[in-house]
């Protein structure tokens, strides 16, 4: 797993929370600029229940446990170090910011990555938890191939559902939307998914029938059962930002859930302090939380250098020297 249980050093140039693709993907880019890096990796990915990850350039399938292991040994091979702990608090110190471990370590750091992901709140059905990243789906681009021409159920459960039935319908001639505890959908809506032949199907789902990880059936609470072959959510996206309040951040909100607002380089609003991946990007998929974490560790080297020079300049100042000597 290449991984330590515990930090070499009491400072670090930059310290970076969360070992997903974002976070190994900024590590392994400022390790390349020989920064001091530590990742803290409490090892929880968030696509840990999908056995595969998809347009992953290059690593097309790749199990999600194989892809992080490829990340780790890449991230170490330029130094940077990979401990398995749990960031448990952060306050800013002289330096920078001190890091409290589970354990009871701490660390220093000049800079703050925060590449701590979000977490799906799932709708409150029986099955769905169950079967979550195996046959009940959010994301076409992530799982969609795998159920194309398949029966696909989508339950309405968020501001995009109906946005989401018809990106599966793509995938598939036979699509049922489900309106659930939702109000019917409007008259656009309606005609849309009629249009595209979309079977809508009122009424509250009770539970989803399965058999071991593949769904069976939609099953309403007055016992109606509609047979599917895949089911599709969608989850409340809330970004892991404890360490960002602890700090005196704040959360912002979205039409789906909350996230650590960012300029396009994964500046955040506290100084010193980034985001990078889905903690800051609700929509990024592997590729693209790993594409910000490499232009976040880029930035976070760009300020560290900038800061670097003006302590040389200054520096040389107070000795008295001149750009001529």
């Amino acid at each position: 797993m290449n991984t330590q249980e515990n930090p070499t050093q009491d400072g670090y140039d930059v310290v970076v929370i969360g070992g997903g693709s974002a976070g190994l993907s900024a590590a392994t880019a400022l390790a390349r600029s020989r920064r001091s890096v530590l990742v803290v990796d409490a090892g929880e990915p968030r696509n840990a229940p999908a056995s595969a990850a998809h347009n992953v350039l290059g690593h097309e399938g790749i199990a999600p446990t194989e892809l992080l292991a490829l990340g780790r040994k890449e991230a170490a091979g330029y130094g940077a170090e990979i401990l398995s702990a749990r960031a448990e608090s952060a306050r800013r110190s002289d330096t920078g910011f001190e890091i409290g471990l589970s354990g009871g370590t701490t660390v220093q750091a000049r800079r703050l990555i925060l590449a701590t992901g979000l977490v799906d709140e799932l709708p409150d059905l029986p099955g769905v938890r169950e079967l979550w990243g195996k046959s009940v789906l959010h994301c076409p681009y992530c799982h969609g191939w795998e159920v194309r021409d398949r029966r696909i159920g989508v339950i309405s459960s968020g501001p995009m559902s109906v946005h989401q039935t018809l990106l599966f319908r793509q995938l598939s001639d036979d699509v049922t939307f489900f309106t659930h505890s939702a109000p019917a959908p409007e008259s656009e809506a309606r005609d849309q998914l009629e249009a595209r032949d979309v079977r809508i199907v009122d009424g509250t789902v009770a539970e989803l029938r399965a058999d071991g990880d593949e769904v069976r059936a939609v099953v309403l609470e007055d016992g109606t059962e509609v047979d599917v072959d895949a089911v599709v959510v969608a989850p409340r996206f809330v970004a892991r930002a404890d360490l960002y309040e602890q700090l005196g951040g704040t959360v912002t909100d979205h039409p789906v859930g909350t996230l650590i607002d960012t300029d396009p380089t994964g500046k955040t609003a506290l100084p010193g302090v980034w985001a990078a991946g889905n903690s800051a990007d609700l929509s990024a998929v592997v590729v693209v939380a790993a594409g910000t974490g490499v232009m976040t560790g880029a930035a976070v080297n760009a300020d560290l250098i900038a800061e670097e020079t003006a302590a040389a300049v200054e520096e040389r100042a107070a000795r008295g020297l001149t750009f001529a000597e």
